[in-house]
């Protein structure tokens, strides 16, 4: 077990089908093949419609409730664009925010409710003085599938966390079926290679 004394706060954000649910298993399971007590919240959002969704992870010796104050978490990851901007006012100065590449359109820009950020990355990099942007998608393909582009940004997160390696490909293993094991844990390194490049 490391020693942390302090307890770690995550937050895993996106829109609803992009895996978030899945991310999150994975990163407690981590902190808890790494000795830590672990809480975690539900999935917060509308995640079956494609809705903003945000996922809260605290781990540490100690962990009394899930939920992250502001300004609390030592890392972001959002595996849509955009939404790294909604929840940025979790991170905590010097944090890490781990932001994919991919853009989903909201309802509320499709109808004309809203707008979509015209230079999202320009804005990320002002929002997010510590920030990996990653193509969590194009990794993911390159790892054989897709749907693997959540694991493709947890191995990014994983670079900002103090978890070992091994504990993050245990708790892959014991959250995926067992044909998407090798899948999975390829999109993680290749997440954590491009992230560790980045830096």
């Amino acid at each position: 077990m490391n020693n942390i004394s302090d307890t770690v706060s995550v937050i895993l954000c996106g829109v609803g089908g992009q895996g978030i649910l899945l991310g999150s298993e994975i990163t407690s399971v981590a902190a808890i093949e790494a000795g830590f007590d672990t809480k975690t919240n539900e999935v917060h959002g509308m995640a079956q419609r494609g809705g903003s969704v945000l996922g809260q992870i605290r781990y540490g010796k100690k962990v009394n409730s899930p939920l992250i104050a502001s300004g609390e978490a030592a890392a972001l990851a959002s595996f849509e664009a955009a939404e790294a901007i909604r929840y940025a006012q979790f991170l905590r100065p010097g944090g890490l925010a781990v932001v994919s590449t991919q853009k989903i359109v909201p309802v509320t820009v499709s109808t004309g409710a809203s707008k979509y950020p015209d230079d999202i990355e320009a804005l990320l990099r002002k929002v997010f003085p510590r920030l990996c942007i990653i193509d969590a998608a194009g990794l993911a393909v390159k790892s054989g599938n897709i749907k693997a582009a959540n694991t493709v940004i947890l191995g990014a997160l994983s670079t900002g966390l103090e978890l070992p390696v091994d504990a993050w490909k245990r708790a892959i293993e014991k959250s995926v079926k067992p044909k998407f094991v090798e899948l999975n844990i390829c999109a993680f390194e290749e997440g954590r290679k491009a992230a560790l490049a980045a830096q």
